[in-house]
């Protein structure tokens, strides 16, 4: 006799047919950069680290750590795998030099909705700072620059950043297009 299937539940190694929502926010920066995601639940740490590079506008050219309970082996551990729960928080820093740190807020565990392309950018507010920029502190003189045409630093830092920066540009649709490289 065969045997029955086992039911499948949120903990330990995880059903692979779950969603985490989750809302990334990059910490120090007023007013807030966030994200807003889902993602399948059996993806690597290595692949939601380039979603996050993807959603928040990041270049990858720095390196990066989680820090969510113990992860030896990013490239293989599952976020089925680390047990999370809704409403649970972990840290994901990028640039040790700039230190921007990013709080990972679980707002849900959902189903797999069999019509939606996983991942997927649901909303967000702001664009990403520009690499190599001094990490928040750097990047709110920046802003305090680019709002001030007559500070003597004015003409270089718009020569640095271009003159199309807008800091309070987010267009989900663009992020979208970004996420198409990582869907299955």
């Amino acid at each position: 006799m065969p045997k029955k299937p086992k039911k499948e539940s949120v903990t330990g190694t995880g059903p692979t047919n779950l969603v985490y929502q989750m809302k990334i926010t990059l910490q120090e920066v007023k007013p807030p950069i966030w994200r807003r995601i889902q993602v399948k639940g059996d993806i690597t740490l290595k692949v939601l680290h380039n979603i996050i590079q993807r959603v928040m506008g990041w270049e990858d050219g720095h390196l990066h750590k989680f820090d969510i309970r113990a992860t030896s082996s990013e490239p293989k551990v599952r976020l089925n795998q680390l047990n999370l729960q809704e409403k649970q928080k972990f840290l994901y820093v990028y640039d040790f030099g700039d230190n921007w740190e990013h709080v990972i807020l679980v707002e849900k565990i959902l189903p797999m909705d069999e019509k939606t392309r996983y991942p997927i950018c649901l909303a967000g507010k702001r664009s990403c700072p520009p690499e190599d920029c001094g990490g928040p502190w750097g990047y709110m003189e920046l802003l305090d620059v680019l709002n001030d045409p007559n500070d003597p630093e004015y003409d270089e830092r718009t020569e640095w950043i271009g003159k199309d920066f807008d800091s309070e540009l987010f267009d989900n649709e663009e992020t979208n297009i970004r996420l198409r490289a990582i869907r299955k």
